[in-house]
């Protein structure tokens, strides 16, 4: 039995950009690749830890052309990541991996929306 969240699922823009921004810009792991059972023409993308333990997932339906999303009653305008000690990423591995301009400049990457000022 789970206890607590196993996952948070958000839609997503295009699957390639999706897979970049969050193996190659954050440097999650693509843990698992499913098909979204309700429609399964769209994948199911899951990056998380490297066992894809509960509670570590975040995954995205990945629709090709979605609208943008509107900040609104119920919509998430934020996802913070805890990065555990001991993992590699020190604030200047993940600076030098952002690169100038930081999060906001490659948020673009995919049609996610990272922060209040995006």
């Amino acid at each position: 039995m789970t206890h607590g969240i196993h996952h948070v699922t958000a839609i997503a823009g295009p699957a390639g950009r999706n897979l970049d921004f969050y193996t190659r810009v954050l440097g999650l792991r693509l843990v698992k690749k499913t098909v979204n059972f309700d429609d399964p023409g769209t994948y199911h993308l899951y990056y998380g830890d490297e066992t894809g333990q509960p509670g570590t997932i975040l995954t995205f339906f990945p629709w090709e052309h979605v609208a943008p999303g509107r900040v609104g009653i119920g919509q998430t305008q934020e996802t913070a990541f805890r990065v555990p000690l001991g993992s590699g990423a020190t604030h200047e591995t993940l600076s030098l991996r952002l690169g100038p301009g930081g999060l906001w400049r490659k948020a673009n990457l995919c049609d996610c929306r990272v922060g209040p000022d995006s």
